[in-house]
């Protein structure tokens, strides 16, 4: 499992480093420690593959103007036996490497060989993640939200695994507390209106239809018999009845959606095992609490927090951040994990500095709470933005998107931006069959590619292997560009896994559908030299396998013919 890019970047390294052991053996460098110096894919490749600023950082170290410093390092480099053939001074002082055309052979010749594997790489070296995400409340229809927290924590988990983390996804149930009361309130007044009049809604209550079809259910089962019983046991009887199903259908419209959790964590879990208050109690036992109008505080603010919170309110009931903080010590010390990454809706920044000041203060790293906030998603159509209220239940859901969407433009779509970047939806361009649509034009550049292959088969043309020697002589512009990008694929999965950020994937995935398809209107495949038709067939599998993996790690189908 290699990454020819990070691999050459190291090897960039140390080619410097010995460069600069024989300008201090030679007197020409004083020996001195060097501040530390990147190695990076200039924007502008014309000059070289990498650039080095080690003589600009090191300026002030040998008292030397970084052109000086540059020219005597260039002048020690040796390239001999190594995947560099030229270097070069530019500028003030950058050092440019330029990769020999063997690299590049190495490069497409790692991808057929990792096959369904290319890509994948150790650099997690099996660290223990728990990805939690989507975990909407259970108290009805998921929105489009969730559809884009649940493609995004879903590639999060996906591109982690493949950078050689093991990643874990679970959803947290809030199956307790405050939106467990006004979901029992709700479904109350939803059957009280079958038996009686008059009976209204209050404006802050789940108006949504799925509440009024679970009172009817539940009367079609036991009729008015709950009219007659308490107010606590009547709410108490439609919650055990309607949650249930709510989950389900949580976990049957998340598989339409391909998103399937390795745990079901349920917060209810957490008060009957006493883990609740467990964490007020280490909390005071710690001292950082206090009591103030009979309520018992937090003193958030000796963590860096921005102000202090109440823990348990006056009437002796914990607030909702107990229960978080108690399900974050269960991930974190209970269950082990070495990290804890959270994808929130944008509006949770002060919860976060909260949560992790609550962390610090029982004793755990707050640096192993990692938070992926998201902003929301416009839904467009004909241009316009659609508008709606999830109160009033006439919101989008994540059932009717997919019913409206394929599920592969839904992920595709909503893992297209940051997840920092607001971004507008366009649910027209989402079903279009044409280059326009992102989806479908990388899903096109591997339905060519096959096409490509069957074609050639059907003439009695076979791909065989390939040697270093006959890749060489892919030297085209188009050639050389297409190996480049195809080489970056591990590197682009650890990245996205080191910035929480799977845009880098669908990114990585239209960058190499056109530089595909640019590559085969310049270069023709079947062509009348056999050794180069190998080569470039060769190359066209070798983009095919990079497609394949990167819409695998979005789960996202590649279709061989469209």
């Amino acid at each position: 499992m290699t990454n020819p890019i990070l691999d050459a970047k190291q090897e960039c390294r140390e080619i410097i480093l010995a460069a600069l052991g024989r300008c201090v053996a030679e007197g020409t460098l004083s020996e001195e420690p060097i501040p530390d110096f990147t190695v990076e894919i200039p924007g502008d490749i014309s000059h070289g593959d990498f650039a080095t600023n080690i003589a600009m950082v090191s300026a002030k170290v040998f008292r030397k103007a970084p052109r000086q410093i540059a020219e005597a390092l260039a002048q020690q480099i040796v390239l001999e036996g190594t995947s560099f053939d030229a270097v070069e001074v530019a500028g003030a002082g950058f050092i440019n490497f330029t990769l020999g055309r063997r690299w590049f052979s190495a490069s497409v010749q790692e991808a057929l060989s990792a096959k369904e594997n290319y890509g994948r790489t150790d650099y997690g070296q099996g660290k223990r993640m728990l990805v939690e995400f989507v975990s909407a409340n259970p108290t009805g229809p998921m929105h489009i939200g969730n559809a884009r927290g649940g493609a995004l924590g879903d590639g999060i988990a996906a591109v982690l695994d493949w950078a050689g983390f093991q990643a874990d996804r679970e959803f947290y149930i809030n199956d307790a507390g405050n939106q467990i009361n006004k979901f029992g309130l709700s479904l109350d007044l939803r059957y009280q209106q079958l038996y009686k009049d008059g009976v209204e809604m209050p404006e802050d209550s789940y108006h949504g239809d799925d509440i009024i079809a679970h009172a009817k259910n539940f009367a079609a089962i036991h009729g008015d018999k709950y009219m007659s019983a308490t107010e606590e046991e009547r709410r108490k009887a439609l919650v055990q009845y309607a949650l249930p199903i709510n989950i389900a259908n949580l976990e049957t419209d998340l598989a339409k959606y391909r998103i399937h959790y390795d745990r079901w964590f349920k917060e209810s879990a957490l008060h009957a095992d006493g883990s609740v208050d467990k964490v007020i109690e280490l909390l005071k036992e710690k001292g950082h609490t206090y009591e103030a109008e009979g309520a018992i505080w937090f003193k958030a603010t000796a963590f860096g927090a921005d102000k202090d919170f109440v823990l348990v309110r006056s009437n002796g009931f914990p607030t909702y951040i107990v229960p978080d903080i108690a399900y974050h010590y269960d991930k974190l010390v209970t269950r082990g994990y070495d990290k804890a990454i959270n994808v929130l809706g944008a509006d949770h920044h002060g919860y976060v500095a909260r949560m992790k000041a609550a962390l610090e203060a029982i004793g755990i790293d707050p640096s192993r709470l990692d938070v992926v906030l998201m902003q929301m998603v416009n839904l467009v159509r004909d241009g316009q933005i659609i508008k709606a209220s999830k109160r009033s239940g006439k919101a989008i859901t994540l059932v009717t998107l997919l019913e409206e969407i394929p599920v592969d433009a839904a992920r595709f779509y909503f893992n297209l931006r940051e997840p920092n970047s607001q971004f507008d939806f366009d649910l027209d361009l989402a079903v279009e069959q044409s280059s326009q649509n992102p989806v479908y034009y990388v899903q096109y550049a591997h339905a060519r590619i096959c096409s490509i292959v069957a074609k050639l088969k059907g003439e009695g043309i076979e791909a065989r292997a390939v040697t270093l020697e006959e890749l060489d002589l892919l030297i085209a512009p188009e050639e050389i560009e297409l190996i480049r990008h195809l080489a970056k694929l591990p590197n682009e999965i650890v990245e996205s896994a080191k910035t929480y950020d799977p845009a880098k994937m669908t990114r990585y995935a239209l960058d190499l559908a056109a530089l595909f398809h640019k590559f085969y209107n310049a270069c023709k495949v079947l062509c009348g030299d056999e050794k180069l038709m190998q080569a470039r067939l060769a190359l066209c599998l070798a983009v095919r396998i990079a497609l394949k993996n990167t819409l695998t790690i979005l789960k996202i189908d590649a279709p061989e013919s469209m």
